[in-house]
């Protein structure tokens, strides 16, 4: 499993009850996990004193219970920086486990030794575009949601990317990649993270087991001459790190050669010492 173990600002304490207990940054959360399947003793002193929790409903969805937190605050890794607040569906505007692909595609960017241009699609709040960014590459965000953009702006602004050569569009990935085809643009770094279902600006509906086999390929044409990495994130449920490698293989490495890795990402446990799963990611270099 590829960890994400150089964070200082966030934390994973605990996991226990289907809940884990976090860190971000002075800020003590929990908030449930479906990987969490045991029950062990909560030992730890911060389940005494949270800021916030986030009930699940066993109707689905849920609610945060605030105690002491405020609308907004900001975490830092390595030179990046994050804005973060709780809002709908558990979530606080930072996937922490994305830092060990943001670690890989860094090393790569800063030592190809020449202009790289990256794409950043289903780009949410911009972690991946900041570390991009910061590493050197000019990139492309594009989201579908005018209010993740926004804040992805935001993050680039904390960071000190104001300037940075980054595009940033609010736009149906799968028809602004068609488009990108027929204008002849392309890019040296690809990343996805395309979500399990979703609808675009227009109602486009996105379902990843039906869709994710031809975006990966239509992406793939996107693909410069000295092409440095195509990755792949996933948290759907089910979809095999496994799965990720041979739809990569099967589009990319045919068309390019290289070597494609595929594993569960995750987060270390400070109580247990155990890694939280936390999705899978497939990774193609040169």
């Amino acid at each position: 499993m590829w960890a994400a173990k150089n964070w200082k600002d966030y934390e994973v304490l605990d996991t226990s009850g289907g809940e884990k207990l976090e860190r971000w940054g002075n800020y003590i959360l929990l908030r449930p996990d479906p990987q969490v399947i045991w029950n062990t003793p909560k030992t730890h002193p911060a389940w005494k004193r949270l800021n916030a929790h986030y009930h699940r409903s066993k109707k689905g969805g849920g609610e945060w219970e605030f105690f002491d937190l405020p609308e907004q605050w900001s975490i830092q890794y390595k030179d990046l920086t994050f804005h973060l607040k709780p809002f709908s569906f558990k979530h606080t505007g930072l996937f922490p486990e994305q830092a060990v692909n943001w670690d890989w595609f860094t090393e790569l960017i800063e030592q190809a030794d020449r202009p790289v241009k990256v794409l950043n699609l289903f780009a949410y709040t911009g972690g991946a575009t900041c570390a991009a960014a910061k590493a050197g590459a000019s990139v492309t965000h594009v989201d579908a949601s005018k209010g993740m953009v926004t804040w992805a702006k935001e993050n680039a602004a904390a960071s000190g990317l104001s300037d940075a050569p980054i595009r940033w569009l609010v736009d149906d990935c799968v028809k602004f990649v068609e488009r990108e085809i027929r204008r002849g643009n392309r890019y040296d770094g690809i990343i996805m993270d395309p979500p399990s279902y979703g609808r675009g600006p227009k109602g486009e509906i996105w379902k990843i087991e039906e869709k994710l086999h031809a975006f990966i390929a239509l992406c793939g044409q996107l693909l410069s001459d000295k092409p440095l990495f195509f990755l792949v994130n996933s948290y759907t449920t089910g979809l095999a790190p496994a799965v990720l490698s041979y739809l990569i293989s099967t589009e990319i490495v045919s068309q390019y050669g290289g070597s494609v890795a595929a594993d569960e990402i995750g987060l270390p446990v400070s109580e247990s010492g155990l890694i939280l799963p936390c999705g899978a990611a497939g990774r193609w270099q040169l």
